[in-house]
């Protein structure tokens, strides 16, 4: 049975960002001012039982240095007790698509370097070195084309 995606307002995913990627901090550190921005757009991934299982959110922003149409993704978020089941790549790839439908030609991200592997597993590339979010962790910048997958 496929995965079923659906764009959604931010509010529907906030709670899952929020306890995934900053537990035990501030709700409003999961509020993110790109949330908002004009072409903006948030995905979910629902399990069989219609409960939110995954979600990311996607802005157009060009990779600093790099003039090429760009969208940036953050917040992406599995719950744990599906990860490993397909949640987070479908909507990663649905928000790859929507990317390119949308002009951009490379979306880009700042990946915890913990779950670097997972997108590498998805055709990323890593660019530059490892950096620390303060509070939050080291990272990467991860690059991909954006373009349809499945």
């Amino acid at each position: 049975m496929p995965i079923r995606t659906a764009q959604v307002d931010v509010a529907e995913i906030f709670g899952l960002r929020h306890s995934v990627l900053l537990p035990g901090r501030p709700p409003a550190e999961a509020e993110f001012a790109e949330d908002t921005a004009p072409g903006a757009f948030h995905l979910a991934a629902y399990d069989p039982r219609g409960a939110l299982a995954a979600c990311v959110s996607f802005c157009p922003e060009p990779l600093p240095g790099d003039d090429t149409p760009a969208y940036r993704f953050r917040g992406m978020a599995s719950a744990p007790a599906v990860r490993g089941r397909g949640y987070g790549v479908a909507v990663l790839d649905a928000g790859l698509a929507e990317s390119a439908a949308r002009g951009a030609r490379l979306v880009w991200c700042n990946a915890r370097t913990s779950a670097s592997g997972f997108y590498l597993k998805r055709g990323f590339e890593v660019r530059g070195a490892e950096f620390v979010i303060e509070g939050v962790g080291p990272h990467v910048v991860m690059t991909t084309e954006a373009v349809p997958r499945g």
